[in-house]
């Protein structure tokens, strides 16, 4: 790869950072990287998030030696994956990522790169140089290399001023980036939400076009990927945006239909009403769900099945989860959702039905129920925008406040029910003699 223009370097001062916002672990593999005698920095995101005052949740290292002699070095390192061969160094619970410097798109004897017809890297274990791999990148901003030893930031590609200027540019022509790897669609999504940037025009300009690429994508791969993007404390305006680029579409694409069908705004309302109840609960430092957010994006498909489908079962319980079974296969061959998370998902949603059953001991044992105080706030959501009557709503509300006893006698059929009142004996009068 042709050099573009030499390198500028920044002290760390000047860029008003300090080396004691540094990860140790991560330092402490730089500088046995580099008495081993090869290259070593922080990369990306966490020199990134530095550079705005932010604590980085995950320090990377990026390097020229190989996978191999990496571990060589590491009793506590462990390699991983195919598509990027990379190494895992442990400290007990805490993981610093390891990266070689990545090359250009060339065969070479002991180097491994594949693509697709398309464009798609499908892997990618190209080996080159620091400023290669700067290039290799996706986004200017992520291209930063922070030598903790020499305490510098060395920037080949204009991230610095990007930075300074809140801008996320791709490096190269958008249309062959997003290509390579579509999941940048929703890396510029996040970014922008996280970082409160804007995206480049030119950077912009395809996305929406290049959407329908993520279909390509792995669908577990994708999975990571929408909790990143969802569980934020933006979530709202993610949300905004990848309906905007058509994102949503490519990830949701049974609920992106019933949108379109629907006859009112309700249904979507009902999405953006729980993107904000996310991000405030996160902004509150509380407890997210992610099978709660899921199951409200899938609802509408779900819900609308059930409904053309309810005459060929016995109860709304089991129309349910026949459209329940339905949807999350489709849903699962796009964004691999597992188990763990389609299971509660698909408890909330069959429990729907039993709001509307107010009597009796069944009514009683349902409050105790694992999964309802998930199935209530669901309930709650819905009754927002019509489709639970909010007297059901608040009378569920309103019994979780009382006794056991006064519960009893709140579900207990009203005494009038079932009771006949008694007709009075009319008194025959007596004829009279006259």
């Amino acid at each position: 790869m042709s050099i573009q223009h030499k390198p500028t370097t920044y002290k760390l001062r000047e860029l008003g950072l300090s080396s004691d916002k540094l990860d140790r672990h991560a330092v402490s593999i730089t500088d046995r990287l580099v008495k081993a005698g090869f290259q070593a920095y922080l990369v990306g995101g966490c020199v990134r998030d530095l550079l705005l005052g932010m604590h980085p949740k995950d320090f990377d290292v990026s390097t020229n030696a190989e996978p191999e002699e990496i571990q060589a070095l590491f009793k506590n390192c462990r390699l991983i994956g195919r598509r990027f061969r990379l190494a895992h160094i442990h400290f007990g619970r805490h993981v610093i990522e390891v990266a070689t410097f990545r090359g250009p798109h060339v065969k070479h004897d002991k180097n491994d790169s594949h693509a697709h017809k398309d464009g798609r890297l499908l892997r990618d274990n190209v080996y080159g140089t620091l400023e290669e791999d700067a290039w290799r990148r996706d986004f200017t901003v992520n291209a930063l290399y922070l030598d903790p030893k020499k305490k510098t930031v060395i920037d080949y590609v204009g991230g610095i001023k990007d930075h300074q200027n809140k801008v996320l540019r791709l490096m190269g022509d958008p249309t062959t980036r997003f290509k390579e790897d579509p999941v940048r669609l929703i890396r510029a999504v996040r970014f922008k939400a996280k970082l409160d940037f804007q995206i480049d025009n030119n950077t912009a300009e395809p996305m929406q076009s290049m959407a329908p690429l993520l279909k390509d994508i792995p669908a577990a791969r994708l999975y990571d990927e929408i909790l990143k993007l969802f569980l934020n404390t933006q979530a709202s305006q993610v949300f905004e945006m990848i309906c905007q680029y058509g994102l949503f579409k490519a990830l949701f694409p049974q609920t992106e239909l019933c949108l379109q069908k629907a006859d009112s705004d309700a249904p979507l309302l009902l999405i953006k009403q729980a993107m904000e109840n996310t991000q405030t609960r996160l902004k509150n430092n509380q407890h997210v769900t992610p099978y709660f957010l899921l199951a409200t994006l899938l609802w509408e498909p779900v819900r609308r099945l059930s409904e053309q489908n309810r005459a060929s079962f016995s109860s709304d319980t089991q129309a349910i989860h026949a459209a329940a079974n339905e949807v999350v296969a489709h849903q699962v061959s796009r964004i691999a959702i597992p188990k763990r998370m389609t299971t509660p998902m698909r408890e909330v949603w069959a429990l729907q039905p039993r709001f509307h059953k107010q009597v009796g001991v069944r009514c009683l044992r349902f409050l105790e129920h694992p999964r309802f105080r998930a199935a209530y706030d669901f309930m709650l959501l819905r009754s927002q925008y019509g489709e639970v009557d909010p007297a059901i709503a608040d009378w569920w509300t309103h019994i979780q406040t009382l006794e056991p006893a006064e519960q009893k006698l709140m579900t207990r059929p009203s005494q009038f029910k079932h009771k006949k009142t008694p007709r009075k004996k009319a008194i025959k009068t007596p004829p009279s003699d006259s």
